[in-house]
């Protein structure tokens, strides 16, 4: 049932009157070590600033990490567009490498595993290999998927998605039919049974209420974490980033007492666990953009959330468009032929200094199963890399809109290994700086969620990018 998001915030206690940051860095101080995003798209930098982001996570560059003494940095896998097996195989193969990385540098780390916002992932598989391979198996997992730049509230156990000034119950949103990680419940207690098959029941599962967040602190926080049974889920209430604040000084503190935790989490954790405050969000000079700077916008998400986005920016800005028939795509030799006239089509408008827009028909084709409807995904991705990678003309950004479609153009087709995040350019929409040994090196290269922004976002972000390079 939709609620009220004015009338649910405004009964909500009043948040935890003290700022906590700094003695969440007082902390990290007086115990140096890595945190290690494992994230499961690129969308994750969402909330951070000025931190590495690296695509491999083999042996050679987590111990560089770990020489570097990075205390933040984000591994892409991109295991949510994989098969679960290879998810799974990726998971351990990743923690092996920390682990081997943290021993031969004598570097601690600490672990999250950062994965989507509306609950779709590849859970409990990628949280159980790395607690194998990690020996964590008395490790308390906490379920924290609050994201506030994308309207993700957790009150009373339920996960919202806020829709204008309404909260969603996850499970009533288009993104629960996920054809691939779909559930039927927003009780994060009863989703927590759900996704485990009943390996860990609801009546098990422990939480982090509000009213105890909000009106007994830290320490009451860090007392309920250190009770937690050994192995045990605790599901984290969170309605605004000071809650986060709250239950990470009392997880530290409960650290201290000896207890260990494995976080799955959406973006939000990751900056309050680092430390981080917020910063304001990026401006074309901070890009640096140049004057006249042409953009290229890559729509492969489906979400109906990236369609009325796309269909905005296509009516109401005269950016070139470039329709690719999925179809197409997907047979031979319609294909080839389809990827060499859209390369030279962008490379002539782009030579022109205009902005275009090149996007995937909004006609959701699907498998017979969950196999092959990734199967099916990773084809279409496959064609939009070919495209960008046999770019000659260099753009003044690249905006990829997508989880899916991001992470396969940032490593596949940029050939990006270790970029930078600048910060936003909207809430929730991470900005990355390419590294020298990508394609084109120092892009703007603008990481858009499929499920992220109002209507209007790409347009707002189009026309702002356009105005400010040429004034």
């Amino acid at each position: 049932m939709a609620l009220s998001f004015e009338e649910t915030i405004n009964s909500l206690p009043p948040v935890w009157p003290d700022d906590l940051l700094p003695a969440i860095q007082q902390e990290n101080a007086q115990r140096p070590a890595s945190i290690v995003v494992l994230d499961d798209d690129p969308t994750g930098t969402q909330t951070v600033h000025d931190v590495p982001v690296v695509t491999n996570w083999d042996l050679p560059t987590i111990i560089e990490e770990f020489q570097r003494k990075t205390p933040l940095f984000y591994v892409l896998t991109n295991s949510r567009s994989l098969p679960g097996t290879q998810a799974i195989d990726l998971a351990r193969k990743a923690g092996k490498n920390i682990l081997e990385a943290s021993r031969r540098t004598h570097r601690a780390f600490e672990i999250i595993s950062r994965s989507d916002s509306t609950l779709r992932g590849h859970f409990p598989a990628e949280v159980d290999a790395l607690i194998d391979v990690l020996e964590m198996q008395r490790a308390v997992w906490l379920m924290i998927p609050f994201f506030e730049e994308g309207g993700r509230y957790t009150i009373n156990d339920i996960h919202y998605v806020k829709e204008t000034q309404n909260l969603i119950p996850a499970a009533e949103t288009p993104f629960a039919k996920d054809v691939v990680f779909g559930y039927a419940h927003s009780d994060l207690r009863r989703w927590v049974e759900e996704k485990t098959q009943g390996r860990c029941p609801a009546e098990s599962v422990q939480s982090l209420s509000l009213d105890a967040i909000r009106k007994k602190g830290p320490d009451a926080v860090a007392s309920k974490l250190a009770g937690c049974e050994p192995g045990s889920v605790c599901v984290v209430n969170a309605a605004d980033y000071r809650d986060l604040e709250v239950v990470t000084l009392g997880l530290l503190q409960a650290q201290r007492q000896g207890q260990r935790f494995l976080f799955r989490t959406a973006a939000s954790f990751v900056r309050v666990r680092a430390g981080l405050k917020g910063r304001p969000l990026l401006t074309a000079d901070e890009m640096n953009l140049t004057t006249g700077s042409s953009g290229l916008i890559v729509v492969g998400s489906h979400v109906p959330r990236s369609s009325e986005q796309l269909n905005h920016v296509l009516q109401h800005t005269n950016v070139y468009r470039i329709e690719l028939d999925v179809e197409a795509l997907l047979s031979m030799p319609a294909r080839d032929e389809l990827i060499r006239t859209t390369v030279e089509r962008i490379e002539n408008v782009l030579s022109e200094g205009k902005d275009i827009v090149v996007y995937t028909s909004r006609k959701l084709i699907t498998g017979n199963d969950d196999e092959s409807s990734l199967h099916i995904g990773e084809q279409v991705s496959r064609a939009l890399v070919e495209i960008v990678r046999s770019m000659h003309v260099r753009p003044g950004y690249i905006l990829a809109k997508g989880g899916i479609t991001s992470s396969d153009i940032a490593t596949k087709a940029l050939n990006i290994t270790r970029a930078q995040v600048l910060g936003q350019i909207l809430p929730g929409v991470p900005v990355w700086r390419t590294g020298p040994e990508s394609t084109f090196p120092d892009l703007p290269y603008i990481v858009f969620p499929g499920n992220v922004g109002e209507m209007d976002a790409i347009t707002h972000v189009v026309q702002n990018l356009r105005l400010q390079a040429s004034s």
